[in-house]
């Protein structure tokens, strides 16, 4: 399985303690706890109710030397997009673990939707005036077929009690099972198939219907779903489909996704994670710091054995994951470092990545280099962004795996790593029914670098970057690609490759459009 943090997209935990909310039952500690309460007993009721209904069981003796999976209660505040308390949740969720490989599970990839994936199809429906509608499936595991034969513990405080002694013989999946977001995703990719849907080759979460002149894109990830068509009718007999099959409800227009709030603008959109920022700074206690203007420092880069070790890794890492969701909407803060991180954070809390209008259909890359910037092992930044009609779509920001001899090797890698992400931006679009008619532009601001790409130059200094040169002037060769220079100060990919001064930072930000909201 492909998890949310594997794919650079994770979902917010929301904080909830009785002492901040008065009147909000806390999540219990145990069944006995649960239980006791009426809005946590009548969650787990509901959600009980949901199995039996379904029939994902039938109860059976235990198995002769087979494994019987256990199980736990996970309780949560459901929250709307502001925070506020919308449900309490109940989920019987089996200890995956406990599961035997090749016995109980064998296959468990499942793809999730690459998060410019999401970008590229808001951007397209955007220009187009389409709607945009956003869908929840209800306990989307449940509907998943299992192929293995599984047997699990009854649920905890509603056993049977004409049959204390037998255990649940699956039929359907249920949640916890190592293969139940395999079985879910693919319950659903065939049933997307019937009517008339294809499922990307760039992104096998991402699912493309046409029919004449009617099309329509639907974006999954895990049980969240976004749907858009080129009309109002079309958007919804495609959501009555979907409804007669699956327990699924319709949000109505797109305003919160993976954690993500998206407003509308006279522009466009403009997706911001103000909420969860805010959470993350009351969890690191920096919600009353002093703000600053940059995220990261314009001087001597840090190394790994400067200035005492960290008092709590553990804190650290989950600060390091919390941040990194952040930059689903948040490119500024790519290249960055967490303690001034935050303060920046708490000075922008209101800003997100604004997506508009536009007629333009050209696709254009910034690539950039900080050669041997790692003061431990002297090897160099590469970073990238990729705009279509003046959409920020991807980029990075990521050390190179290997150490450069040069300025203009280290640029060059970085160029490779931007072509190949536009290389697989216009598959994707070609996917969408929307083929890029001109060549790709893509801006670097080594001269050096821009010579290579287009001239078959071979000596000492670059035979070993040959497998890069050869893919780069490939795609120049047959036309997908055009690289070209660009001045330093017009370099709005140098903003991922180190720290700048806070005027020429605001005015790269302001080229990505970041904005506030």
């Amino acid at each position: 399985m492909v998890t949310r943090r594997a794919a650079g997209v994770l979902r917010p935990t929301a904080l909830s303690t009785a002492a901040a909310e008065p009147g909000i039952s806390p999540v219990p500690f145990s069944v006995r706890d649960a239980l006791a309460d009426p809005y946590w007993r009548r969650a787990m009721e509901e959600e009980y109710k949901a199995l039996l209904a379904n029939q994902t069981w039938d109860l059976v003796p235990p198995p002769p030397g087979g494994n019987v999976v256990t199980g736990k209660w996970i309780w949560i505040h459901k929250r709307r997009a502001d925070g506020t308390l919308d449900r309490y949740k109940a989920r019987w969720v089996l200890r995956g673990f406990t599961q035997r490989p090749g016995v109980d599970y064998d296959e468990t990839f499942s793809p999730v939707v690459k998060p410019a994936t999401v970008r590229t199809v808001l951007s397209l429906a955007l220009s187009r005036s389409w709607p945009v509608h956003q869908l929840d499936v209800k306990n989307a595991f449940l509907h998943g077929t299992l192929t293995e034969t599984i047997y699990c513990s009854q649920p905890a405080g509603f056993v049977d009690p004409t049959r204390p002694d037998m255990v649940c013989r699956l039929n359907k999946s249920l949640y916890g099972l190592k293969q139940a977001p395999r079985a879910w995703y693919s319950r659903f990719a065939t049933f997307l198939v019937t009517l008339g849907f294809i499922e990307a080759k760039s992104d096998t979460s991402l699912f493309v219907y046409r029919h004449g002149d009617e099309m329509a894109y639907l974006l999954l990830y895990v049980d969240d779903i976004v749907l858009t068509a080129s009309s109002q009718p079309l958007l919804q007999r495609i959501i009555t489909s979907l409804q007669q099959e699956f327990a699924m409800k319709d949000l109505g227009v797109l305003h919160h996704f993976l954690g993500v709030t998206v407003e509308p603008r006279p522009s466009g959109l403009l997706p911001h994670q103000r909420q969860y920022t805010l959470d993350i700074l009351e969890r690191a206690r920096m919600a009353d710091c002093d703000p600053c203007s940059t995220p990261v420092d314009t001087q001597a880069k840090l190394s790994e054995d400067a200035g005492p070790p960290i008092a709590d890794p553990t804190a650290y890492r989950s600060l390091a994951g919390a941040l990194q969701y952040l930059t689903f909407t948040r490119p500024d803060i790519t290249y960055a470092v967490q303690q001034r991180l935050l303060r920046y954070h708490w000075g922008t809390v209101d800003y997100g990545l604004l997506l508009h209008r536009s007629s333009s259909a050209e696709l254009v890359v910034y690539t950039d280099a900080d050669w041997a910037g790692c003061p431990d092992t002297c090897r160099s930044t590469s970073g990238y962004a990729v705009f279509l009609g003046g959409n920020l779509l991807s980029w990075s920001s990521k050390r190179q795996p290997v150490v450069s001899r040069s300025s203009a090797e280290a640029e060059y890698r970085a160029i490779a790593n931007g072509v190949a992400e536009a290389s697989w931006l216009r598959q994707l679009l070609a996917e969408l029914h929307s083929p890029l008619a001109k060549s790709t532009l893509v801006y670097c601001d080594n001269v050096s670098a821009v010579y290579l790409s287009t001239n078959p130059v071979q000596h000492q200094r670059t035979k070993h970057v040959e497998i890069n040169l050869h893919f780069v002037r490939d795609r120049v060769a047959i036309g997908d690609v055009r690289v070209l220079h660009v001045p330093t100060t017009s370099q709005s990919a140098d903003i991922f490759t180190k720290g700048l001064p806070s005027a020429v930072f605001s005015e790269f930000r302001s080229s990505l459009n970041i904005t506030r909201g």
